[in-house]
């Protein structure tokens, strides 16, 4: 991925954001990897089991396609979960707390990282199995369409999980029916350890709706101004009746695939590049000063909310308390079903 060049003006979707959108996108992303971050430290101190995917690095795709969402709209993605939840609203404290395995977690302690859902947030998940999402995300999408009503959903996966055959699958369904949701793959380039030029002979994943006649195109996942536009051609595709569409979104991640991973397939030099010229976060921070809309001490500010936050959810994660033995029989069953259903 090639350096970007230019400053502000270079971001072609800048004429259409305000300085308090680009500072919320920037809160937003910050929010992101700060969380991640400190969920790496409890990780390493004992205190998050089982396996956890950090989103460092990717978090202008998610908050990129939430600020073109709206009410309503669904989302549903894989285990890399964590940026999502927290991009479409979901309480930092009630995510810090599942992923501890606590009592005042989302899925109360039994699910983890992999496997938190709020159906107030129309968020369905975080999914362990690879791409087992992806037609979930298009049952979610018949769902309205069935209801007649104008939602969307963003069925997020990534580029190991795009070869996978139930995709493939997916997308016949999808373009048969015209189904109101936007497939987001996130190419972050290694999949769980294998480079895309390794692991494909097509790697250009978008490309593979056209035989299923389904638009897409590839987005420059590292810049929160070009994701939003793509999502908002995206939504108004799918909104108008037109059927899905494929965002191939073209990011990296700058830890290994989970936090037992030690990366050895790329080098540090490559990350380093990374986050030295491709950085999301300090490509609105840099928007931001130079465009005179922060100061560095508004920025701090912003960083020290952040950082409040973030740490008091930490606190919540480790003094709720376990879950109970009886939490092992709820949610388990439906609720019994209205009498005139």
């Amino acid at each position: 991925m090639a350096a970007r060049k230019g400053s502000a003006s270079s971001t072609k979707a800048g004429a259409n954001v305000s300085a308090d959108e680009l500072k919320q996108y920037y809160h937003d992303m910050l929010l992101i990897r700060r969380f991640e971050e400190k969920a790496g430290q409890l990780y390493g101190m004992g205190l998050i089991g089982g396996f956890c995917h950090l989103y460092i690095g990717q978090e202008a795709v998610v908050v990129g396609l939430e600020a073109a969402a709206k009410e309503g709209d669904k989302r549903v993605t894989s285990y890399r979960d964590h940026g999502h939840m927290l991009a479409c609203g979901m309480d930092p404290k009630g995510v810090m707390a599942e992923l501890t395995g606590r009592e005042d977690g989302y899925s109360k302690g039994k699910g983890g990282s992999m496997h938190m859902f709020s159906k107030e947030k129309h968020f369905y998940g975080g999914h362990g199995i690879v791409a087992a999402q992806v037609p979930i995300g298009a049952g979610l999408a018949f769902s309205d369409k069935y209801k007649g009503n104008d939602n969307v959903t963003f069925a997020y996966f990534g580029d190991g999980a795009a070869n996978q055959g139930q995709v493939a699958e997916t997308y016949n369904m999808a373009q048969l029916w015209d189904l109101p949701v936007v497939f987001v793959i996130e190419n972050n380039q290694y999949a769980m350890g294998t480079s895309v030029q390794r692991a494909t002979k097509s790697p250009d994943f978008y490309e593979r709706g056209l035989s299923y006649g389904i638009a897409g195109e590839a987005v420059d996942g590292m810049d929160v101004l070009a994701v939003k536009e793509a999502g908002e051609k995206a939504v108004a595709h799918c909104r108008s009746g037109k059927g899905p569409y494929i965002l191939e979104i073209k990011t990296y991640r700058y830890r290994g695939h989970s936090m037992s991973d030690p990366a050895k397939y790329r080098t540090r030099e490559e990350v380093q590049k990374m986050r030295d010229e491709r950085d999301a976060i300090e490509h609105v921070r840099q928007l931001l000063l130079t465009g005179k809309h922060a100061t560095e001490d508004d920025l701090k500010a912003i960083d020290k909310e952040i950082k409040s936050i973030v740490n008091e959810a930490a606190e919540f994660s480790k003094e709720s308390p376990e879950p109970s033995l009886d939490e092992l029989y709820t949610d388990i069953y439906a609720d019994a079903a209205p009498q005139n259903a």
